[in-house]
């Protein structure tokens, strides 16, 4: 009797562990797939093309047309701008002036782009705001020699937002100019832009992260820790780096892409040192830390 007892004893332990472990491995398979779900793909690289130009051996893409037709490149030190069609890979030189490709605007028809050219009058550095028509291939001065770091403003932009000399963002909306510090006003704020839709501010905060909030400075939402120089790519998807260094040089940096509704990819290897995307829907643009230009066509 005591044998049988002490069998079914140890039979039922044995069920009840093997049960406990059918409940685990389950478990374990639900959040592996959790995560699976959660770090799922969320563009695809259809292609990429190194961009090579006879005028540049080492530059930068600096921006890249709304419509995805052709994309601005500069060197390595900012100095002149390049217009290369994504097409028929032909290059048309806009200028030489240095600190043209520093934050170079494009309009929404793709028509004008709106850049700087440093004058060095000594003690003082000066910056004409130039546009340029693609149209005519004219150039001509939009606002003429200023001190410091002027503001640059797409052609035709109906709202613009900056960061003020106190890191803030400065929203300009319906012809009024407003102060906003979302995350409050002790941080400072960088890399700001308006979704195309115009209803949403994407923008990041220094030691904090990347964050999108509403046009009016409100609902904040986190998008990531470590999204620097973000863009959008289209209202609901935004690129950036993530990009590593020593305390002295980059060591690595990686294209990331985040989704407004938790979804997030490694586009392109922190190996590559790929840095400071720039993007259209369909495509994606960035450059090197050696120099080295590249464009990816994705869906």
């Amino acid at each position: 009797m005591r044998a049988n007892y002490r069998e079914s004893l140890c039979t039922a332990l044995n069920n009840n562990l093997n049960l406990i472990f059918m409940r685990k491995t389950i478990l374990l398979v639900a959040i592996a797939l959790v995560s699976v779900i959660a770090q799922a793909q969320v563009l695809e690289i259809v292609s990429m093309r190194k961009v090579t130009t006879p005028e540049l051996k080492e530059g930068k893409v600096v921006g890249i047309s709304p419509k995805g037709d052709y994309l601005l490149l500069t060197d390595m030190d900012n100095t002149g701008l390049v217009r290369y069609d994504l097409a028929t890979k032909a290059t048309t030189v806009i200028t030489e002036a240095e600190g043209a490709g520093w934050d170079v605007k494009v309009s929404q028809d793709g028509n004008k782009i709106t850049y700087r050219q440093r004058h060095d009058n000594n003690p003082l550095i000066r910056y004409d705001i130039m546009q340029y028509n693609m149209i005519d291939s004219k150039a001509v001065v939009r606002v003429q020699a200023q001190r410091g770091t002027a503001k640059l403003v797409a052609a035709d932009a109906k709202s613009t937002v900056a960061v003020n000399e106190d890191l803030h963002l400065v929203l300009n909306h319906n012809g009024k100019s407003i102060v906003l510090t979302p995350n409050g006003t002790s941080e400072a704020y960088n890399w700001p832009s308006i979704s195309p839709d115009g209803s949403k501010i994407l923008y990041y905060v220094s030691g904090k992260g990347c964050f999108v909030c509403d046009i009016n400075g409100s609902n904040v939402q986190k998008i990531a820790n470590h999204c620097r120089a973000p863009k959008w790519y289209n209202n609901n998807t935004i690129v950036g780096m993530a990009d590593e260094d020593n305390g002295t040089v980059l060591t690595a940096s990686a294209i990331v892409v985040y989704t407004l509704d938790g979804k997030s990819q490694i586009l392109v290897n922190k190996n590559m040192m790929a840095i400071y995307p720039t993007a259209a829907e369909g495509k994606i643009a960035f450059s090197t830390a050696a120099g080295e230009m590249y464009v990816l066509n994705v869906e």
